[in-house]
């Protein structure tokens, strides 16, 4: 049975970049006939808020975008997350690290390397310099290609340890890592699907690895084409995308429908017409897979 799931971060409300995850994965998985559960991915207290949770519950139903089950929050599932990280120590597929950012940064401007996308260069993989002290735990990477074909980006394919190195699954300030968590929760609720944005495609690999050390099966992946605004830049928090306004959710949806190649929705009705009219039209294959523009409609609204 296909069961999917959309996990928003509640740092913030929904915007247009993000509706068009939702909508996609609740499309995908209405489509099939699957169920579609909600996670708030809340690890992250210091920007989690409760009130934005419950906004974001809100703004879900309002859409018509029903999920099944109880909504998860990550917050309530620490203890899950220890016991994978136990295993991965326990293995030896992860071990304890004291290298702060800084000092990964001055390693790899070392003969003018760039900056961007830092690789990190094994310094503590085979025990810490003496003196210092434990920050973060690291997965150690190997050179094996991980490989995997995408629904909607096709073929893709990368070598963790050449192009991110052993990553953190603990962070310095005691917070279980986003790559973690994410394949804990989805291999625990059954997950067989994952659709969310193509800004997700490049950490995939890191996921499957974790899967494949953990004996966690893999989950089909499709990555949606992400928004970006005026200046090319994808629609976020971070870039000040607005939130979806609180009136004319069916308008909302018309226009995240027309960013997925559905276009012509009914300009009547409620959201759950809209959505009923769109889930017999749902075909992920004929989505243009490039970013772009948010939006036809006024601008004002998406971004």
């Amino acid at each position: 049975m296909y069961i999917g799931r959309f996990a928003p971060s509640p740092s913030g409300l929904l915007h247009f970049g993000s509706l068009i995850a939702a909508l996609g994965s609740w499309l995908d998985a209405r489509a099939a006939g699957g169920k579609w559960l909600l996670r708030i991915e809340d690890l992250d207290l210091p920007r989690s808020r409760a009130e934005w949770s419950a906004a974001i519950l809100r703004q879900l139903e309002a859409l018509g975008l029903e999920w099944d089950g109880p909504v998860v929050y990550q917050s309530a599932r620490r203890a899950r997350y220890r016991e994978a990280l136990d295993s991965l120590e326990s293995a030896g597929h992860a071990y304890w690290c004291a290298c702060s950012r800084k000092e990964i940064e001055d390693s790899a401007t070392l003969g003018g390397a760039p900056t961007a996308n830092l690789v990190y260069p094994g310094t503590c993989r085979n025990g810490m310099r003496p003196g210092t002290r434990p920050r973060a735990v690291r997965v150690r990477t190997h050179d094996e290609q991980i490989r995997f074909t995408d629904r909607m980006q096709g073929e893709v394919a990368q070598i963790v340890e050449r192009e991110v190195g052993d990553f953190v699954v603990l962070r310095a300030d005691g917070i279980f890592a986003y790559q973690l968590a994410v394949v804990v929760d989805d291999a625990e609720h059954g997950v067989t699907d994952v659709v969310r944005g193509a800004d997700l495609l490049e950490s995939t690999p890191r996921q499957i690895l974790l899967q494949r050390l953990l004996g966690f099966p893999t989950p089909r992946y499709l990555h949606l084409p992400v928004a970006v605004n005026a200046s090319g830049a994808k629609l976020s928090k971070q870039t000040g995308a607005k939130p979806l306004p609180d009136t004319q959710p069916a308008a909302a949806l018309r226009g995240a429908l027309a960013f997925l190649g559905l276009a012509g929705a009914p300009a009547y009705g409620r959201p759950q017409d809209v959505l009923a009219w769109a889930c017999h039209r749902w075909r992920a294959h004929c989505v243009d897979a490039t970013p772009r523009f948010a939006a036809p409609a006024p601008q004002s609204y998406y971004t």
